[in-house]
């Protein structure tokens, strides 16, 4: 990323000025990556693995955000190279629901999932960005913009998904553990 740490800055990223080395329509797919890992740091910072992977009121985990984050970047990033999934890329997509790693190894696939995308689109020529891309079986017509657009929000809008089913995590936690202890009847104290 263009800056290695995950520290949240004084500002949000796309305030902190131009992105040396990319093309300014390209960069706000950049800014969303680093604010992106930003969120997560904070958001996930603390939590179990429990947490991690539990279902407050039915939501998908907050692992499976993180896995989704970082899988569904490396897909759209294929396409964006003119490219078609691996067989091995779809079956990951179908196990992001899984419970498995905990913070730390999540964490670090997003990381290693976004800088790889955000290589390939500082790399992007500027004059490359209304060519025509397909996605998936059907082919469907995209461009390298609408792709580099998509991204930054599809990335986004998982990272706001994470953050309310991370608040609802600690809050279902904390309720557990306010709850009193149950009176068994018969059963003095």
């Amino acid at each position: 990323m263009a800056d290695d740490s995950v520290e949240p800055g004084p500002v949000e990223a796309w305030l902190r000025g131009p992105l040396e080395g990319v093309h300014p329509l390209v960069a706000p797919t950049v800014y969303a990556y680093m604010q992106a890992l930003e969120d997560l740091a904070q958001w996930t910072g603390g939590l179990s693995d429990a947490q991690i992977w539990s279902r407050p009121h039915g939501l998908a985990p907050v692992g499976f955000q993180l896995r989704h984050i970082a899988g569904s970047v490396e897909r759209l990033t294929t396409y964006l190279r003119g490219e078609q999934l691996t067989s091995q890329q779809l079956e990951a997509a179908r196990g992001e629901m899984v419970p498995g790693p905990g913070r730390a190894a999540l964490l670090e696939m997003v990381t290693r999932s976004l800088q790889n995308s955000e290589g390939v689109i500082r790399a992007l020529n500027p004059a490359t960005l209304t060519n025509a891309r397909a996605i998936g079986r059907k082919q469907l017509p995209v461009t390298v913009a609408g792709l580099v657009v998509h991204l930054a929000e599809h990335t986004q809008r998982h990272v706001g998904e994470l953050i309310i089913t991370t608040k609802l995590a600690r809050m279902t936690e904390l309720a557990v553990l306010a709850r009193p202890p149950l009176k068994v009847p018969g059963e003095t104290v």
